[in-house]
């Protein structure tokens, strides 16, 4: 992180308490489920993710500066253009009205940051998220900071040996719920050896699959668009 847009240097921050959104635990209300169905947002993936850092970068009137500088975009990018990063979209009557981006590793998203600037538009990119991350076999997904909004939609704060714990269980290949393992030991107080690469990915691309199969007509939107909404809200009412 960066104090400000204009600060040239980047921070390590590494949370004492973490927040994660458990993917079987997102809180979809009735009002959020109506506004997904009804497609009032076009979603899409991965089609415009600079546009989506600098909107989550730019300035607001709640938001005078970001923790986005030049060196954490240049850097996403990077990770864009190698495949480690992602973004979903929002767009509202053509302009690009909020969404998110982050960053993957085996079956963990990361998320980074996101914005809306129209009403909802972060609520709908964060639900599409959950249901390509459950659709695509994620484990994890990590949201840094703990907030009341965030919190309205099932995220939750753990403990750092927690996280950590979850973490090397996702990428060591097993389902990341265990908690508390061998807290205050070796492995950043885990008690467990960090996994090596090669890890197993999720599949980002899944949702689409999905999507086409269930909803034929969505076939020609499959390069750009996430599936249509009614088939978001189905996966996340779908208890496993």
């Amino acid at each position: 992180m960066a104090d400000g847009a204009d600060d040239p240097s980047v921070h390590w921050v590494e949370p004492r308490l973490r927040a994660i959104l458990p993917l079987d635990g997102f809180h979809l209300s009735h009002s959020l489920k109506k506004i997904i169905v009804s497609d009032r947002f076009r979603v899409t993936t991965d089609t415009a993710f600079a546009d989506m850092v600098a909107l989550c970068a730019a300035p607001a009137d709640d938001r005078p500066t970001t923790w986005i500088n030049p060196v954490i975009r240049a850097s996403y990018d990077r990770l864009f253009q190698l495949g480690h990063a992602h973004s979903v979209e929002c767009w509202l009557d053509g302009e690009l009205a909020g969404g998110l981006y982050g960053v993957t590793l085996g079956r963990a998203f990361f998320g980074e940051s996101m914005v809306s600037r129209a009403r909802d538009a972060s609520k709908v990119a964060l639900a599409h998220l959950v249901a390509r991350l459950r659709a695509g076999g994620w484990k994890l997904l990590d949201c840094q900071f703990i907030t009341p909004h965030l919190a309205s939609l099932g995220a939750i704060e753990i403990r750092q040996a927690d996280y950590l714990a979850r973490l090397y269980s996702v990428l060591a290949g097993g389902e990341g719920t265990a908690l508390g393992a061998g807290a205050g030991t070796t492995g950043g107080g885990t008690g467990a050896a960090v996994p090596s690469p090669p890890f197993v990915a999720g599949d980002w691309g899944a949702l689409d699959a999905l999507g086409a199969a269930v909803a034929p007509d969505f076939g020609a939107e499959r390069a750009t668009g996430s599936p249509p909404g009614y088939v978001i809200a189905q996966l996340l009412t779908k208890t496993s």
